[in-house]
């Protein structure tokens, strides 16, 4: 079998585009899949891609236009990855407002899946939505769009408007928007905690309302947190629909 070197050219950049996702995207990115692995996924889809999809042939002159092409297609790659991904690390701002309001913020762990000190709360929430992201096989589903990808944009045919922040802005609101929704029933039990210890200590100033309030939070805090851990699929559903809405913005506005 012989392969062409217009063939093994179109395959490269099918490779490259791959391999900027795989490497940035939602589950693919985490520090604990093995780079093997990583590089391994990106050669097979690439095939993948190859065999089934038509592609054309994009126009270059000489080894800087190549250069160009494979630079335009590792950009788009890992922007459809990286917006796809972003929306994962709202569960980071959750834990961290979750656990200054109960008192666990003083308490900080090492994410091995991010490298980032992150807190229990963040790191109880990243680990309960990666996990119902692949019982649901939404990896699966960001695997189909990448490879869907081609049909719509071309080789070569990547545009990276200077109107990009918009998208940056819209994500940063809905980043605090989810964010609130997801921690407020802890932020309303530990408001009300805080409004009745304000009570108490005009009512008994002699109490030392410090060390009864840091262990009263706690209790209210872990025990609402229990409440409420029936709602998880609804935050994971807030995630993965944000996650779904950005990677779609990212086709629309390079294409």
């Amino acid at each position: 079998m012989t392969i062409s070197l217009l063939s093994f050219e179109i395959y490269l950049l099918i490779l490259v585009r791959i391999s900027g996702f795989i490497y940035t995207g939602p589950f693919f990115s985490q520090r604990s899949v093995p780079i093997r692995v990583k590089a391994g996924i990106s050669i097979f889809i690439s095939l993948i891609v190859f065999f089934t999809i038509p592609l054309s042939q994009p126009e270059y002159y000489g080894i800087i236009g190549l250069a160009v092409l494979v630079v335009k297609e590792a950009i788009a790659g890992a922007l459809m990855g990286l917006f796809s991904n972003i929306a994962y690390h709202i569960l980071a701002y959750v834990g961290q407002i979750m656990d200054m309001q109960i008192g666990f913020s003083m308490v900080s762990q090492l994410d091995p899946s991010t490298g980032l000190q992150t807190t229990i709360s963040a790191n109880f929430y990243g680990y309960l939505i990666m996990l119902m992201m692949m019982i649901t096989n939404l990896h699966h589903y960001f695997i189909k769009a990448i490879v869907d990808s081609y049909r719509i944009i071309d080789l070569g045919q990547a545009v990276f408007p200077t109107n990009m922040y918009r998208l940056m802005i819209r994500f940063i609101i809905d980043y605090f928007v989810i964010a609130m929704r997801i921690v407020l029933p802890i932020f309303a039990a530990i408001l009300v905690v805080n409004t009745v210890l304000g009570i108490l200590a005009k009512a008994a100033p002699q109490m030392n309302m410090f060390v009864i309030g840091m262990q009263l939070k706690i209790l209210i805090g872990l025990s609402v947190l229990y409440l409420v851990i029936g709602l998880v699929p609804s935050v994971a559903d807030f995630i993965f629909n944000e996650m779904i809405d950005l990677f779609k913005a990212v086709i629309e506005m390079i294409q």
